[in-house]
């Protein structure tokens, strides 16, 4: 299934249904009067976050939605029936926005969130309504009020414990295959990701989701790359594995680039809890590995965790220290406190 995190729609509530002009005829009654009866309401255009989904590829073949209108109203006092409601199912995580792509109208984060986006029209009222002493027979009824028309944008952020930052080539895809059942593309050049991928990671008994997103480069904050299109993925993550290439040549520029970028990306995102791995440190020396981290470690100021995605080594040290982050999150009012955050 192709993966799809942008799409826009374009909605319509339907109209109400126009009052009916009617008037009572029985046998052996004289002057009946008005029994026009009123229109039925519009339907409702919502949305609901379920579970299941994943992706917002249902929205790129299908991007017009219209609920209907409402019956008019009939003789015999009979109200016209409602208009059906239509409710755009998504996935967990999506955030509606307006035309503009700035302004949020919702986010739906839990499953079964639902949230109005445009209300169907009321109907009008039928001539019964506007009898009055003095106007025994009236000949009006009101139309029924025309339905709410909108464009807007839904956007999809992945719902994920931890996420994998850093430049192209890092081991992100690596790691992610080696710690979980998630099986993304791994290969020998730069983007070989494309979009995001999640997978399900367990340490020491318990379960965390971690998620994959394409790497940044210098510049990504501009628009290059692609990386900078996904980072919206990582800002509902408790915590970032940043993973710095150990055999470049320059480890510390390597961070600095990623550090720059998820700052000028969203100050939010920076400030989230961090860990620093040096990877592929399967392919290097003692001496080297040494020198690598120090520099690391200089210009972070914060440890840095040694391993290696193909060789597996480190790996659970990492992913403790990911739960480390990861578990206040999911601390509720009878768990006993666990250990605080330490990178």
């Amino acid at each position: 299934m192709k993966f799809l995190d942008l799409a826009r729609v374009y909605i319509r509530s339907g109209g109400g249904g126009a009052g009916c002009v009617s008037f009572r005829r029985e046998k052996f009654i004289e002057y009946g009067g008005p029994d026009g009866g009123d229109g039925g309401r519009g339907g409702d255009v919502w949305a609901e976050a379920v579970q299941g989904l994943n992706t917002l590829i249902d929205f790129r073949y299908q991007q017009h939605f219209f609920a209907k209108s409402g019956q008019h109203g009939m003789g015999s006092q009979m109200t016209g029936k409602s208009g059906d409601d239509i409710v755009l199912k998504v996935p967990v995580g999506t955030e509606i926005l307006e035309e503009d792509e700035e302004t949020v109208i919702a986010d739906l984060t839990e499953p079964g969130q639902r949230v109005l986006l445009a209300r169907g029209g009321n109907g009008g009222w039928g001539n019964l309504h506007f009898k009055t002493s003095t106007n025994r027979a009236p000949r009006n009824a009101n139309p029924g009020q025309p339905g709410v028309e909108r464009t807007i944008w839904l956007r999809l952020k992945l719902i994920a414990d931890a996420g994998l930052v850093g430049l192209p080539n890092a081991g992100k895809s690596t790691f992610l295959a080696a710690v979980s059942n998630a099986r993304p593309k791994i290969a020998d050049y730069p983007f070989t990701t494309l979009h995001p991928n999640l997978g399900v990671v367990g340490v020491d008994g318990r379960e965390f989701v971690m998620a994959d997103i394409p790497g940044l480069i210098e510049g990504a904050s501009e628009g290059r790359g692609i990386g900078d299109r996904f980072l919206g993925h990582v800002e509902r993550c408790a915590v970032l594995l940043h993973l710095v290439d150990g055999t470049s040549e320059d480890v510390a520029a390597d961070a600095r680039t990623i550090l720059t970028e998820l700052t000028a990306y969203s100050p939010v995102l920076m400030s989230k809890p961090r860990i620093t791995a040096l990877n592929k440190i399967d392919a290097l020396d003692d001496d080297t590995i040494a020198e690598r981290r120090a520099a690391l470690e200089a210009e972070i100021g914060e440890t840095v965790h040694l391993m290696s995605g193909v060789a597996r080594q480190g790996v659970t040290e990492v992913l403790r220290a990911l739960w480390t982050g990861i578990a206040p999150t999911r601390q509720t009012e009878d768990d006993e406190p666990d250990t605080p955050w330490q990178p």
